[in-house]
């Protein structure tokens, strides 16, 4: 699913289902989830083995990926990336430093939010847009594909910056044939000296899910 959002530099490596990891963890990762329910210890195994079979084909040799400021997976030198992970999906995607400035990716059950979390993730206006998408396209869960969208937005934008973005500090508008842009409404991150404003990525929905990916270009 995500593989077709972002360019083709990007290698994007996905699990569905029971699909089990193919390489165990490191022990220092291992010890991060000693004590977690059975569930969580295989999301965070499932998707570091996608990111490891991405890193291959990269050719970077396997290492551990773990989570350093605000959980953000720590990757190897020259390599940008990001993980995502729902029910019954995994995916991680990365590429070389120097193709992309940063990339974020998410993948959500394609469903209703639970009760009042669009009020706590959408503006006014972001919310009248979603009203009328939802009645021009019933048959996307449009509010589920906000979050899913300030998700990656927050993943592209944290390893630029180091900064936390709330979900109230991105305007997403979301089109209807796959694309959607996030209008910063804080200061955005400097990348090759320009400062950005926004952030453009694509959406797509199947199997289940709704999926976000935005790629952020050198200047």
């Amino acid at each position: 699913m995500i593989e077709e959002l972002l360019p083709e530099t990007v290698v994007t490596v996905e699990a569905y289902g029971h699909d089990g990891p193919d390489t165990p963890l490191y022990p220092e990762e291992a010890a991060l989830v000693a004590r977690a329910v059975p569930k969580r210890q295989r999301e965070f195994a499932v998707v570091r083995s996608c990111a490891r079979r991405a890193l291959e084909k990269l050719g970077v040799p396997p290492q551990p990926i773990l989570p350093g400021e605000r959980g953000a997976p720590g990757w190897p030198e020259g390599v940008v990336g990001s993980m995502t992970h729902s029910d019954g999906y995994c995916a991680a995607s990365l590429v070389r430093a120097g193709d992309l400035a940063s990339l974020g990716i998410d993948a959500e059950t394609d469903a209703p939010l639970p009760e009042g979390v669009l009020a706590a993730v959408a503006l006014p206006a972001e919310e009248e847009r979603l009203r009328r998408l939802a009645a021009q396209h019933p048959g996307v869960h449009w509010d589920r594909l906000l979050f899913s969208a300030k998700e990656s937005v927050y993943k592209a934008w944290f390893p630029l910056t180091g900064k936390w973005l709330d979900f109230m500090e991105a305007d997403i508008e979301i089109t209807a044939d796959g694309g959607f842009t996030a209008r910063l409404l804080v200061p955005g991150p400097l990348v090759g000296g320009h400062r950005l404003d926004r952030f453009d990525g694509r959406w797509t929905a199947g199997r289940g899910l709704v999926a976000t990916a935005i790629g952020v270009p050198h200047p």
